[in-house]
């Protein structure tokens, strides 16, 4: 009996470990909170700008070359060998300038890719930097269901922190929550657990989880 009683005993201070634990998780969605900065907006817009300068630039290299090569095929009866090995090296030439410069600009660790950590960073440091201060020392994760790679499959409402990591951050949310904590309760885990039934978060953990890294990456 006392064994038994024991048992008992165990089983439930374990489950009351887990249910602590759940309390101290959260999630934010990294999308909202950049949709509704008007930093990100205006860098957006910027890296569009270099986007189609540097493709409008590309694409007249190529109609210079498709020229090059129509008015070959048109004069190239009335050409030598040798003028002719001289006008298609000519045109080999300009279609190789225009593929580096088309790798210049828009491969990886390109003009493009560079100009987006130099304009999308910094915000996506800030952002990352306001929701270290949101989850301060009462929450041991924090998901980020706005990742390419969330593997959450379900989450309630009022466990949703980007609200308050847009507050963080000096700007008013684009949408209000009709529940959840109030803005005085930033850090502050809820005291009851819901069942899942009621709302509640189960643990199923995203393995790529929430970080800094994963943030950066869009």
């Amino acid at each position: 009996m006392k064994r038994t009683l024991l048992l008992l005993t165990i089983g439930i201070a374990l489950l009351q470990g887990t249910a602590l634990h759940a309390q101290r998780i959260a999630f934010v969605n990294t999308r909202y909170i950049l949709d509704n900065m008007p930093e990100y907006e205006s860098a957006q817009k910027e890296l569009d700008r270099f986007s189609k300068q540097w493709q409008e630039e590309i694409d007249e290299r190529y109609v210079q070359i498709k020229r090059m090569r129509d008015a070959y095929n048109a004069e190239a009866i009335l050409l030598t060998e040798e003028m002719k090995r001289t006008r298609l090296d000519e045109v080999d030439r300009r279609e190789r300038e225009a593929r580096d410069l088309q790798k210049k600009r828009f491969g990886p660790n390109g003009d493009l890719f560079k100009k987006r950590q130099e304009l999308v960073q910094p915000i996506q440091d800030r952002v990352y930097d306001a929701v270290k201060e949101v989850a301060g020392t009462s929450y041991v994760a924090v998901f980020d269901l706005g990742g390419q790679s969330s593997n959450l499959l379900f989450a309630s409402e009022k466990y949703d922190k980007s609200d308050s990591v847009l507050r963080k951050l000096g700007i008013r949310p684009g949408k209000e929550k009709d529940s959840g904590p109030s803005d005085d309760d930033f850090g502050t885990p809820p005291e009851d657990v819901p069942d899942e039934k009621d709302g509640g978060m189960p643990q199923t953990q995203p393995r790529d989880g929430g970080g800094k890294d994963q943030m950066r990456s869009k």
